[in-house]
């Protein structure tokens, strides 16, 4: 469950007075780090929950973890029993994959795997005809799951639920909260990130957006202000590989082809009252999408906030935003 953080949090209120029952952790999470504020009246510590939440969906979903379920589904194990995070996750993506016409599609695994972005060796040699014998792996028209046990049409299909488990992590650590009457709280992991009630300055909760910098330096593009939502944001300007010829690709595919997204958006942060699951994956779709395709379907799903951030033909940086996206 990895991937690079692209945007961070404006933390304005750790300069001013302390809430009494305001706490604050922080630790690493699905191959990256994570940040919490919660106000808790009983002044509880919530670590040693969380940490056990964060390993249930690991347990779960976690292709870098060889003895998760998700580990043993790919290897072709027909026995496993599914829990109820595994099939709420195969459900979200199900939904995403019929909504952008298979554009998100979570069983392009075996690819990921091929172009050295996932927990396996990549490919030598990797070629024409080799992605299209491995296409033949791809679909999640081609999967289904019928009383809590996954079947595959094809047995070598491998999924790979990084682009959007992050985010469902972020929910379930929140539904947690929720569950123990904590209303006030920021979950960011990685980037990903679900508000409930006020920040410490009881206020909205403040985030900054970075500019795409290529030089790995780090500054504002954008500050927003979220309430009782969820944001996620992808890009392809940090994490990308360089091939022997000195080619960059990145490490979002398209999954109508096999291969690395070929697209102007650098960067894509959606706001909606969704959970950050969706969000997580409505954000890596939009970049295999590019930027007019993501107009369309922005335009069509008013549930979803966005700002982009694309390079324009002479490769000048550009952002277009949904109204709303304050």
């Amino acid at each position: 469950m990895k991937r690079m953080l692209f945007v961070f949090l404006v933390i304005t209120f750790f300069s001013c007075k302390k809430e009494a029952n305001y706490s604050y952790l922080k630790g690493t999470a699905f191959g990256t780090t994570f940040h919490i504020t919660y106000n808790d009246v009983l002044k509880r510590d919530m670590t040693t929950s969380i940490d056990s939440l964060i390993k249930t969906v690991n347990k779960s979903l976690s292709t870098y973890q060889k003895d998760s379920d998700i580990s043993k589904i790919n290897r072709g194990n027909t026995l496993v029993i599914v829990d109820d995070k595994f099939k709420e996750v195969f459900k979200k993506s199900q939904r995403i994959y019929k909504e952008t016409k298979g554009v998100f599609d979570p069983t392009i695994g075996v690819l990921v795997n091929a172009w050295d972005f996932g927990p396996e060796k990549k490919l030598k040699n990797l070629d024409s005809v080799v992605v299209k014998e491995l296409m033949q792996q791809v679909g999640f028209n081609k999967v289904k799951i019928k009383k809590d046990r996954v079947f595959k049409e094809n047995k070598l299909t491998y999924f790979d639920f990084n682009a959007i488990a992050k985010g469902y992590g972020v929910d379930i650590i929140g539904r947690f909260f929720e569950e123990n009457n904590i209303v006030d709280y920021m979950i960011e992991v990685g980037g990903e990130i679900r508000v409930r009630g006020k920040s410490p300055r009881n206020s909205k909760w403040n985030i900054e957006i970075e500019d795409p910098n290529f030089d790995g330096s780090r500054s504002s593009k954008k500050i927003i202000s979220l309430e009782n939502e969820t944001l996620a944001t992808s890009g392809t300007y940090r994490k990308f590989k360089i091939d022997k010829n000195g080619n960059k690709y990145a490490h979002i595919l398209n999954a109508k082809t096999g291969y690395p997204a070929k697209s102007n958006l650098l960067s894509a942060s959606v706001v909606s009252k969704l959970d950050c699951a969706d969000v997580d994956g409505y954000a890596t779709t939009l970049i295999a999408m590019g930027l007019e395709k993501s107009k369309v379907f922005l335009k069509n799903h008013k549930e979803l906030k966005a700002f982009l951030i694309y390079s324009d033909k002479n490769g000048t940086l550009k952002t277009f935003q949904t109204d709303g996206f304050d």
